[in-house]
């Protein structure tokens, strides 16, 4: 239900690892009737330093599974191809952070590399999927290879200007075309009162088709389907259904009224704070999380006055007052067990019973949020972090540790808690209009399936689709060229596609 596919390709070979710790004695040649007494995790790291192997929290993780762990942490920048490595080699470990549902993951999987945990979780009560349709979704053709990592199923938003909203009079936008009155007004108005040329609605460049990026965003308040859309038992491409059309011929109208920034096609997405935050223009289409991260870049100015410069709404409704929201995938990843590390039952019965501990309460805090009492305290149900030497060593574990937790279960550690009022109103807010949207969010019912196809050539054939919608945002193909290029799609491998998509969705609806 939550899950969607993005077009994807597979992964390259050749990269270093950070060693914190090797993954040896374990590969190809493991011996089915040795006792697993050390438990081995390759996974990525997203920050500068890894965790202390002696520090307090690794001690405290192999307190709670009952054994020690050996963690190779490798920079997140080439941790794709040091999986590749590592499953060719005879050094594997008996867990794999697999980061996403790609091509290679999923061949691997299939061809018998991955253990096929479908009906054996159901034994395992902290792994046993809280919501059964994003376990679906995160499967493979019905299968289930690995333990899903819980993300959140619903975080899109509209951050807001809320200064300039005020200085206008305006009210929160509900509806697609009350968000394009206040791009315009934005765009025509002086919303700063400083005479200043400002616009309405940032876009950095985007890449990739299916991603819960802005285009997705709009395409979706305006009907169209979650990648794939269904209709009479039959899976169609959700960009050859009309309201794709409709959704960017409104885009475009934005654009060529100057209300979306000019560089729309090649702003640097690292930047993209930075117009909202200097003035130049006033509304983002993204995910909640980054209102918060404005409000603190106002906060860092102006300590005093920064509540009243950013506000929130969640999806839109299409102005006849109809809600599609769009959910995110659910999920961020597995974890996954190689058969030639774990090659019997015993052993399986071991890892799991390992990944159960860690994703109880217990382990879930320990991963997420730390030690309480040395870089924590809880405040009502709230984390409220300590500041010492000790609590930010600590810390900075547990921002690699949350790596290897799955919380498929439900997440059952701390929320942290907001430094000041309007932090907590805003995330109030974000929360609320999250929790409402998944009422109506719109799913994608292929999100399960894999063709053999797509997973052969379906960076070349996303390409397609991304390159026509932009030159058509841009005004270099007319509408007559925009569906010139949507043929090109089906006549260059994208018919196999669907037709393959089809056959497998029809296999797992019987």
């Amino acid at each position: 239900m939550f899950s969607r596919r993005t077009l994807l390709g597979g992964a390259a070979a050749g990269a270093t690892t950070l060693g914190l710790a090797a993954c040896g004695g374990s590969g190809g040649s493991a011996d089915a009737g040795a006792e697993i007494t050390s438990l081995k995790i390759m996974a990525p790291l997203l920050s500068d330093t890894a965790p202390d192997p002696e520090g307090q929290l690794q001690k405290a993780v192999e307190d709670l599974i009952g054994m020690p762990l050996e963690v190779t942490w490798v920079p997140n920048s080439s941790y794709s191809d040091r999986v590749t490595v590592t499953m060719a080699s005879d050094n594997i470990p008996h867990v794999v952070v697999q980061t996403g549902k790609t091509a290679e993951f999923a061949q691997t999987a299939e061809a018998g590399g991955y253990w096929d945990l479908t009906d054996i979780l159901a034994d395992y009560p902290n792994l046993t999927p809280e919501n059964d349709e994003v376990a679906h979704g995160a499967s493979i053709n019905g299968k289930t290879y690995g333990i899903f990592r819980l993300r959140d199923a619903m975080r899109a938003a509209i951050s807001i200007r809320k200064d300039w909203l005020d200085n206008l009079g305006l009210a929160e936008p509900e509806t697609t075309a009350d968000l394009q009155e206040i791009a315009k007004a934005f765009t025509e108005g002086d919303p700063a009162g400083d005479g200043s040329a400002t616009t309405g609605l940032i876009i950095p460049a985007w890449s990739g088709y299916g991603n819960n990026g802005p285009y997705d965003l709009w395409e979706t308040w305006h009907g169209t389907a979650n990648v794939w859309k269904e209709e009479g038992g039959k899976l169609t491409p959700a960009f050859l259904a009309p309201e794709f059309l409709e959704a960017n011929t409104s885009m475009r109208a934005m654009a060529e009224a100057g209300q979306i920034n000019a560089d729309f096609a090649t702003m640097d997405s690292a930047t993209w704070n930075e117009p909202f935050f200097t003035g130049q223009g006033g509304l983002i289409a993204d995910v909640s999380s980054r209102g918060l991260q404005l409000l603190g870049l106002f906060k860092d100015e102006d300590p005093d006055s920064y509540g009243d410069k950013v506000t929130m709404v969640g999806n839109l409704k299409n102005p006849d007052g109809t809600l599609w929201a769009l959910p995110t995938p659910g999920y961020s990843g597995y974890l996954t067990i190689p058969k030639s590390s774990v090659p019997s039952d015993a052993q399986l019965a071991t890892v799991l019973k390992a990944l159960d501990a860690l994703s109880s309460e217990e382990g879930q805090r320990l991963l997420n949020n730390g030690i309480e009492g040395v870089n924590y305290e809880v405040d009502g149900d709230q984390a409220v972090a300590i500041e010492s030497h000790e609590a930010s060593l600590v810390q900075s574990d547990v921002s690699a540790f949350a790596q290897i937790g799955t919380q498929s279960n439900g997440y059952l550690g701390h929320p942290a808690k907001p430094e000041g009022e309007a932090e907590a109103a805003l995330d109030e807010k974000r929360l609320a209009f999250h929790e409402s949207d998944l009422d109506s969010a719109v799913f994608n019912p292929g999100a399960a399936y894999m063709s053999t196809s797509y997973l052969q050539s379906g960076a070349i054939l996303d390409q397609i689709i991304v390159d026509a919608r932009l030159k058509y945002l841009a005004g270099q193909l007319d509408e007559a060229g925009l569906q010139a290029e949507l043929e090109r799609w089906s006549s260059s491998g994208g018919q196999q596609v669907v037709d393959e998509m089809n056959e497998l969705y029809q296999q797992g609806s019987n």
